[in-house]
């Protein structure tokens, strides 16, 4: 009795390491065929996107084509050009207002230690006339400082923003510049594709008929009698006398 409940729990222990493992291959195969079906998709995706090109294509020449994608391989290298130059124009204005804003800071400080030190004095009596003369032109001067500051980190901020807008116009005209470079580049090798199974298909045919006509040539020199000057397939001149 010992012996045969043991040997249940064994075929048990079998039977679950089988269906683990049914398991596990389950699992594989459900990622496998998953796969498969987003590469049928990609697939039919391609083949239906080729038809489209194969249409458009089967309307415009190649020298269409290929004059389209000189054109536009300029315009991108022209594109990227100015893409360079916003780009250090941008940092140009980037360190400029860092510029800006450090001397604003230093400006700022020297106008504190500067309000500080007319605080500390008890009176403006104890100034003499001229002393107080430069102390008020100082005062408005200080007071006009953070005015144009403010100003000119304005004048930046804005600068900053169209740059910034006129960058990312640039990118945008870029992308589409490359897509449709890109979908060009495309027909042009369909193009390609098409005269060249075209090439191969006249030069099969010229092939075809050159081998006839070289067996045809051969069948009558067969035919032919060597010891004498006519072919024994060949129909008897008639005498024009007779």
């Amino acid at each position: 009795m010992n012996v045969s409940i043991e040997s249940l729990l064994a075929d048990a222990k079998y039977l679950v390491g089988r269906l683990k493992d049914h398991d596990v291959a389950a699992e594989a195969l459900a990622e496998q065929t998953s796969s498969l079906q987003k590469d049928i998709e990609a697939r039919n995706t391609y083949q239906e996107n080729l038809k489209e090109l194969n249409k458009v294509a089967g309307h415009r020449p190649r020298s269409t084509l290929v004059l389209g994608i000189q054109q536009e391989n300029c315009a991108i290298r022209s594109l990227q050009n100015e893409n360079d130059e916003l780009r250090q124009s941008l940092t140009d204005h980037q360190n400029a207002l860092e510029l800006i804003m450090t001397k604003y800071r230093h400006q700022m400080v020297q106008f504190m230690n500067n309000k500080n030190l007319l605080q500390v004095f008890p009176s403006k009596s104890t100034f003499s006339e001229d002393e107080k003369q430069d102390l008020v032109k100082t005062q408005m001067l200080m007071d006009k400082v953070p005015v144009k500051i403010y100003e000119m980190a304005a004048v930046m901020q804005k600068a900053i923003h169209i740059d910034d807008q006129a960058y990312h116009s640039h990118q945008e005209y870029i992308s589409s510049l490359e897509a449709e470079n890109s979908g060009l580049r495309d027909l042009l090798l369909i193009t390609n594709g098409a005269l060249g199974s075209h090439f191969t298909a006249n030069t099969c045919t010229d092939s075809d008929a050159a081998m006839e006509s070289n067996q045809s040539v051969s069948t009558v020199v067969e035919n032919c009698d060597p010891m004498s000057d006519s072919c024994t397939n060949a129909p008897e001149s008639e005498d024009p006398l007779t």
